[in-house]
């Protein structure tokens, strides 16, 4: 068993909190030292109570199922002796009302972009082979019930 911890700090900066108006900035501090500056969406909470330029958890969510994914991918291609040279997600992650009227992160979209080089440059059907494995192994997409599509391009 892998435990991972974060530690999420916010505090009152003089707003009266009690009527609503208050800062959704905070941080995101990890066990390695990184702190990251993260707040509520300007999508749900307006601006200037929330902080466009942090993270958002709505973001967050939708990097870490992409980074998960592109781990598993990197490491499938390395034992199979495929060299990647750069490897780009525009991920995208949507989220809605679902049909029990809980708002929810409903669907993500992969859209790994990967360049290679090297004697064992992986073919279209090899490329979405590996997808499909590196998906069934990314402990993020395996821990979510939001549906995850990968759309390949190389």
């Amino acid at each position: 068993m892998s435990r991972y911890e974060a530690t999420i700090s916010w505090q009152r900066n003089g707003e009266s909190f009690v009527d609503d108006v208050y800062s959704r900035g905070h941080d995101w501090i990890f066990d390695g030292g990184l702190t990251v500056p993260a707040s509520a969406s300007p999508t749900i909470v307006p601006l200037p109570l929330s902080v466009e330029e942090n993270v958002d958890p709505e973001e967050a969510f939708v990097a870490s199922i992409s980074s998960c994914h592109m781990l598993f991918f990197l490491s499938l291609a390395a034992k199979r002796g495929i060299v990647v040279d750069q490897y780009v997600d525009k991920a995208s992650g949507v989220m809605e009302k679902r049909a029990d009227g809980k708002i929810a992160m409903t669907r993500v979209v992969l859209r790994p972009e990967a360049q290679y080089s090297g004697k064992a440059t992986p073919d279209r059907d090899e490329v979405k082979e590996l997808h499909h494995r590196a998906h069934d192994l990314c402990f993020i997409a395996n821990s979510v019930n939001t549906e995850i599509s990968v759309e390949t391009v190389a």
